[in-house]
């Protein structure tokens, strides 16, 4: 048994983790109880983590608490949503007991868990039984009890996993939705998959991310090349003119010998030539020699790569110089969404929402580019607001995040803004208006399943009331209908109608007149909002 780690061993339990999350996060997201397709907890867990494995990577031979530090400032501007939140919090923790470190036994494997465990409880308002923190804390107990008795990393760990797997099965019982369909914690499980991808690679067995087919990224990472690989320093492009009887061959032959990456095109006037050398005057000599020099281009690629590094490194936004008092950051995903929110006075856009939980680097970058001292944020999406909270201790703008849940909350809250008052009574402004509309949701069902009697098939269209499931239906028009009474019901004055991207203007169209039918005395408004997964989000006041 492995009885002590070092930073090389955590950094390769971490990279395995990663992988391990990575595997199998369609499994976690499976275990989604509710049947609109949200179902984003092992993609959130999988890219919290991997973005502290891609940090890693980078890392030449870290120390134990190099390596520890590295993940956790990479976990907390990495995560996404909660479940990510919850895990950068858990390694937060762990790395505060072992920053210090030079080495890890299982004694400070115990007290590291318990610390991150500690951490996680703090940030959660309202800690609820049966989830990741319950599985997360008895392992916890479990490794410190454990060690006690043996002071060896592996046996502590493997305590930590024995009783985080009896806690995890047990979270079906304690949670009443998780009862009702029939699962375990999805966040709890994800954590299990990371404590066992961790032991696979202490027991030699570690996991590698998977291979099937090709990962395209949006941009390289120029820092995997060093600037001393590239063999051949300038990209040399020029266009001779044929003034003599010279054959291009020849010079082809010569350029060969100078560089690689050679190109060379002629006709009966000109010669083109592309080529990366060290000596490019030397080529610019011998290409005289065939007639007069028409363009030429010299570009260092050394340099270009040495500067392209440094802009990647240089990862902390650029904090944009204070030039108001109050900014406003928020959080939507669709174009006329995003339009609505401009218009209302948004400095920033964060694309995002349901299934698209951005990162909290994500939204700090949005608060720093804002030229204000204090910055307001609507994160507009249940699952986003803890994200959104860990960007305060990053950044020295004071953020206050007005927790809104959904869109339409968000656009109330801004309409409550008054550039005018003062930094206490705006947030109580805001926060108040919350609750002042009621928000309905069409979605589809991404499964079937039978949820709070409700006999669901894939495909099947859902209501949402808040965030309760309203109905469903196989007819749009019905589950409109259904909504609109309610409405009506209630007695809500205004309306306003966004409907989504895969919405045509003919349902949009219906949707307007089944509510105006319905509430006649009711101003409403239809908007294209462009959201994604929803067909309608639907606003009442």
């Amino acid at each position: 048994m492995a009885h002590i780690i070092d930073g090389a061993m955590f950094r390769r339990m971490v990279i395995s983790a990663a992988a391990a999350i990575e595997i199998h996060k369609e499994k976690v997201n499976e275990l989604n109880v509710f049947p609109v397709p949200d179902g984003d907890t092992g993609t959130n867990m999988s890219m919290t983590l991997n973005a502290a494995a891609a940090d890693l990577r980078k890392a030449e031979d870290p120390d134990l608490g190099k390596a520890a530090s590295i993940t956790a400032s990479a976990l907390l501007r990495g995560a996404r949503g909660n479940s990510g939140v919850i895990l950068s919090l858990l390694f937060r923790g762990m790395s505060k007991v072992l920053k210090p470190l030079t080495e890890c036994d299982g004694v400070a494997l115990g007290k590291a868990l318990n610390e991150g465990v500690e951490a996680a409880y703090k940030a959660v308002m309202k800690p609820a039984e049966g989830t990741i923190l319950t599985v997360s804390r008895l392992a916890a107990a479990a490794a410190a009890e454990a060690a006690e008795e043996d002071n060896d990393f592996e046996a502590t760990l493997q305590a930590a996993i024995t009783a985080g797997k009896e806690a995890l099965a047990n979270t079906v019982n304690q949670n009443p939705v998780l009862k009702k369909a029939g699962v375990v914690d999805a966040g709890g499980m994800g954590w299990m998959l990371i404590l066992e991808g961790m032991m696979a690679a202490l027991r030699g067995e570690d996991f590698a991310p998977p291979t099937e087919g090709t990962v395209v990224k949006e941009s390289a990472d120029f820092a995997a090349f060093d600037t001393e690989d590239i063999t051949f320093g300038y990209c040399t492009e020029f266009i001779v003119s044929r003034d003599n009887d010279l054959q291009p061959a020849a010079l082809r032959e010569f350029l060969d010998g100078m560089g690689d990456s050679l190109v060379l095109v002629d006709d009966d006037e000109i010669i083109k030539v592309h080529v990366h050398t060290n000596n490019p005057g030397t080529v610019l000599e011998e290409a005289l020699k065939y007639g007069a020099l028409v363009t030429v281009k010299i570009e260092n690629m050394r340099l270009q790569h040495t500067e392209k590094v440094m802009d990647e490194k240089d990862l902390t936004p650029k904090e944009a110089a204070p030039e108001k008092k109050y900014g406003i950051v928020s959080v939507c995903a669709g174009d006329g969404l995003a339009e609505v929110f401009r218009d209302l006075g948004c400095d920033g856009i964060i694309s995002g929402g349901q299934t698209m939980n951005p990162s909290t680097e994500d939204i700090l970058k949005k608060i720093q580019q804002t030229p204000a001292e204090i910055v307001f944020v609507l994160p507009n999406n249940k699952n986003i607001i803890m994200a959104a909270e860990q960007t305060i201790p990053l950044t020295e703008k004071k953020v206050i995040v007005i927790p809104s849940k959904t869109v339409p909350q968000g656009i109330t809250a801004l309409l409550s803004f008054d550039p005018e008052g003062e930094e206490e009574e705006l947030t109580a402004a805001m926060t108040e208006a919350l609750g002042n509309v009621d928000t309905m949701q069409i979605t589809y069902a991404a499964r079937n399943s039978d949820f709070d009697g409700y006999d669901i098939h894939e495909g099947d269209y859902l209501a949402l009331a808040g965030s309760s499931l309203f109905g469903t239906d196989q007819d749009l028009n019905a589950l409109l209908t259904a909504l609109a009474q309610k409405v009506a019901e209630d007695g809500r004055e205004f309306i306003t109608i966004y409907y989504g991207e895969d919405t045509t203007e003919e349902q949009a169209a219906k949707a307007q007149e089944i509510f105006s039918e319905c509430c006649p005395e009711a101003d409403i408004n239809l908007i294209r909002g462009g959201q994604p997964v929803y067909y309608f989000m639907i606003s009442a006041e």
